[in-house]
């Protein structure tokens, strides 16, 4: 059994069984791939794809159980070559970051031209999708690190670490009618048609508990994952717009106005997540620091030796987070 051929497997399984995309990806030959996946197969006795021909057509029981042991050893390999390169050179390697447009947008670009400033021979890799996917490419080690609000506590081989709170504003062209209100209530805002985050984005969740606690429908006639969007759609009239408060620029918005709600919906808080048996190495500390000033690296590795919910809570209960 070699190293080689679990990495094949692995890049196999997670290309949905396209080989010759595999091949591409990892710049090799498709015969070679599956030749080399045979030959792992006649050494354990199993297979780890089912085939109809020359076609792999799904990932078998025991091929299931195959690739997640592969999985978490080609971690460990990943893990070995990142405790090297720490001690050889410390300012040289890559770092991966998964998030969601609303934080690639508005939330991280001081933190990367910061880091990109004292680490250049550091490649930056950022990853943008939904909170599930974000999470997932976490959980499964092709992120380094994921930053998002939702979906994060659904993976519990995650360390997850509180950043910022932040909250939502109610964005309308300067003539609409709620921009005449000195205060505004839930019950005027569902009066209205709702441009907003498509469910499970960016704390999509927090704003639907609002309504139902009030006993109120939302009428949201449209949804989409970037916040760019949303406002685009509030300009053609299509509704008011709920958004991050991050999420709206003074400076180039200046057609529409904010709105403050955070008096409507319960502050949300976005978090940074890595894979459980991650080496960190020094720059990503330091990213991590960057990002949310509180973790700093004894505060991070203290995290990584809790387990149970109860012991981060404690842990992050004494902290108090800054406000987006």
């Amino acid at each position: 059994m070699k190293l080689q051929q679990l990495r094949y497997i692995w890049e196999v399984a997670h290309h949905d069984l396209n080989v010759s995309a595999t091949a591409q990806s990892l710049y090799t030959s498709q015969p070679g791939i599956s030749k080399q996946i045979r030959l792992l197969e006649d050494e354990l006795g199993v297979e780890v794809f089912a085939r109809s021909g020359k076609h792999l057509t799904r990932v078998t029981p025991a091929g299931e159980a195959i690739l997640k042991t592969a999985g978490e050893i080609l971690r460990k390999a990943e893990s070995i070559k990142q405790l090297a390169q720490e001690f050889s050179d410390e300012k040289k390697g890559s770092l991966s970051v998964a998030t969601t447009h609303t934080q690639a947008r508005y939330a991280l670009p001081p933190t990367i031209k910061q880091f990109i400033s004292l680490y250049p021979e550091v490649a930056l890799h950022m990853h943008q999708g939904t909170p599930m996917q974000i999470s997932e490419m976490a959980a499964d080690g092709t992120v380094d690190f994921a930053i998002a609000t939702e979906a994060l506590e659904l993976f519990s081989d995650l360390v997850m670490m509180p950043c910022y709170r932040w909250n939502r504003c109610v964005v309308v062209p300067r003539d609409h009618p709620l921009a005449q209100e000195s205060r505004l209530t839930l019950a005027a805002v569902a009066e209205h048609p709702i441009v907003t985050y498509v469910f499970g984005f960016t704390g999509r969740s927090r704003l639907d508990e609002a309504f139902i606690k009030e006993g109120l429908v939302a009428k949201v006639v449209f949804t989409a994952a970037d916040a760019d969007v949303i406002k685009t759609y509030v300009r053609l009239g299509l509704g008011i717009g709920i958004v991050a408060r991050m999420a709206f620029d003074d400076e180039t918005d200046t057609d529409l106005v904010a709105l403050d709600a955070s008096h409507l919906f319960t502050p949300s808080v976005t978090k940074i997540g890595f894979r459980r048996g991650t080496f960190l190495r020094g720059f990503m500390y330091e990213f991590i620091e960057m990002f949310a000033p509180h973790l700093s690296r004894e505060v991070v590795e203290e995290a990584y030796q809790r387990h149970t919910k109860q012991d981060m809570d404690d842990l992050f209960n004494r902290i108090s987070l800054p406000t987006f």
